[in-house]
């Protein structure tokens, strides 16, 4: 059973930073294509970052400039480094594979305070 984990949320006042991180049991990082998704209040859930197994990156317009997606092979690990965030920002973050995302996880809530 594949396991994802993220963690790093928290409320941060507008234009702070959060690092958020995320784990798996049953996906290796780096032979896949991974994303960080974003769902906010009433809203659907968007793909805002994605790091190819090829390592490289893309972004959502709203995000790009500010968001930086990374991935450490060794610790199995994916990561999603936050600054000048935003109100807009707030939501709740998942991570998964950005071909037919299955088994998604808690996710890890991000609140940005104005």
């Amino acid at each position: 059973q594949v396991q994802l984990v993220e963690s790093g949320g928290g409320l941060v006042q507008a234009g702070g930073s959060l690092r958020l991180s995320c784990t798996s049991s049953g996906i290796i990082f780096r032979f896949k294509a991974m994303g960080w998704y974003r769902q906010a209040p009433g809203k659907q859930r968007e793909l805002v970052a994605v790091i190819t197994s090829a390592d490289n990156t893309n972004y959502a317009d709203s995000v790009k400039g500010r968001f930086t997606i990374s991935r450490d092979s060794a610790k199995n690990t994916l990561y999603l480094q936050m600054n000048s965030l935003k109100p807009e920002d707030t939501g709740v973050y998942y991570c998964n594979t950005q071909i037919s995302p299955r088994n998604w996880g808690q996710g890890t809530q991000v609140t940005v305070a104005s």
